[in-house]
């Protein structure tokens, strides 16, 4: 053997000649872990493990309370409120067609009666159904005195009365038979309104028609025009409102727009009404009367008028007429700018006469030509 293999030999020998390691004691860390730290890791991931087992039941608890609360079965379905009863047109009708029925009614006519007020069902009436009639029914006039309670009045001819009064010239004393009979009388009604089926109104009398006196009249307003006067042929203002009218009135609006103002549109009445007509008078806006006019203002000037004419039927027979237009000065002539839905008023309208219904009361009072219509 060489000495250099020999020299080796010695070396190694000491390395192979150490002790077994004793069983037990510590060994060296395996992949950066020792023994003891892989035992506490395992029973810190069993520690967890049961924490989290322990701690569900708990945190599915607060889960649920968390969650909004809702119900499986649909919401109930809200119906709507009806509309406040308020009802003051269906009132007028309801009213209107109470009257008719209570003027025609005679003895067996209870249930028709009772249709409108229940407690005509008890009564017993007098005379022979259709002894008297009501024409021309309207409603004069519409006070809503509650909530759901309004009061109307309806006007109405009745035929067929035999008035038995005895004629007097004295101040106060009833009118003759003929008068009474041909007089327009009035019935006040109270209706109920109150919510009906489907959002509707239902209509209900308080009571039997009650016969009140006429509605009052108002005073007439002061108007804007002057004394009303003869229309001159040699005016232009009667030249203008003559031309108009003959093709309004006579000739169903042909060659209507030669008379009227830049951009006036009028329907004339279809088919022609009438054959002929003729302006009797007139009243223009600030004139004092007496004026003689054969001239026409500067272009642009308006002038407002009130024009009263007779127009002859196809039958012969003249009618009558009044008319309120504004006329508009171009090139030295005068052109119909509107026909006016009223003469117009110098001042606010006037209160009637007598007191006024009370400020809580909501009125509507249609203007009488007095007791006879």
């Amino acid at each position: 053997m060489s000495p250099a293999l020999a020299r080796r030999r010695k070396q190694a020998a000491p390395a192979d000649s150490q002790p077994p390691a004793v069983q037990g004691a510590e060994t060296e860390p395996v992949a950066g872990w020792s023994t003891g730290a892989q035992a506490n890791s395992a029973a810190l991931m069993r520690w967890l493990v049961w924490g989290l087992i322990a701690l569900g039941p708990l945190m599915g608890t607060l889960a649920y309370l968390s969650v909004p609360a809702t119900s499986a079965a649909p919401a109930p379905k809200t119906t709507p409120a009806p509309p406040a009863a308020s009802g003051g047109q269906g009132a007028s009708g309801f009213a209107t067609l109470f009257v008719a029925a209570y003027l025609s009614a005679g003895r067996g006519d209870e249930p028709k009666l009772a249709a409108y007020y229940p407690p005509a069902a008890s009564m017993q009436l007098d005379g022979v159904t259709g002894q008297h009639r009501g024409e021309q029914l309207t409603v004069v006039r519409l006070r809503q005195t509650d909530t759901t309670v309004w009061s109307v009045t309806v006007a109405a001819r009745v035929t067929g009365a035999q008035p038995t009064a005895t004629p007097s010239a004295q101040p106060g004393a009833s009118p003759s038979p003929a008068a009474v009979a041909d007089a327009v009388r009035y019935f006040q009604v109270p209706v109920a309104t109150a919510p009906g089926t489907g959002g509707a109104t239902a209509y209900t009398a308080l009571a039997l028609p009650a016969e009140v006196a006429a509605p009052e009249r108002a005073k007439t307003p002061e108007l804007v025009y002057g004394v009303m006067h003869p229309a001159l042929p040699t005016d232009p203002r009667t030249q203008a409102v003559t031309s108009f009218l003959t093709a309004y009135l006579t000739r169903a609006g042909a060659e209507l727009d030669r008379y009227l103002a830049p951009g006036t549109r009028l329907t004339a009445p279809s088919p022609a009404p009438y054959s002929g007509i003729a302006v009797d008078q007139l009243a223009a806006e600030g004139e004092t009367g007496g004026e003689l006019v054969v001239s026409v203002p500067g272009d642009g000037t308006t002038l407002r008028l009130l024009v009263t004419l007779r127009a002859t039927g196809h039958d012969g027979v003249r009618l009558p007429l009044t008319y309120a237009l504004t006329l508009k000065a171009r090139a030295s002539r005068w052109e119909i700018a509107s026909l006016d839905g009223a003469p117009a008023a110098a001042t606010a309208p006037p209160t009637a006469g007598v007191t006024s219904s009370p400020p809580a009361d909501r009125t509507s009072t249609a203007a009488t030509l007095g007791s006879q219509l």
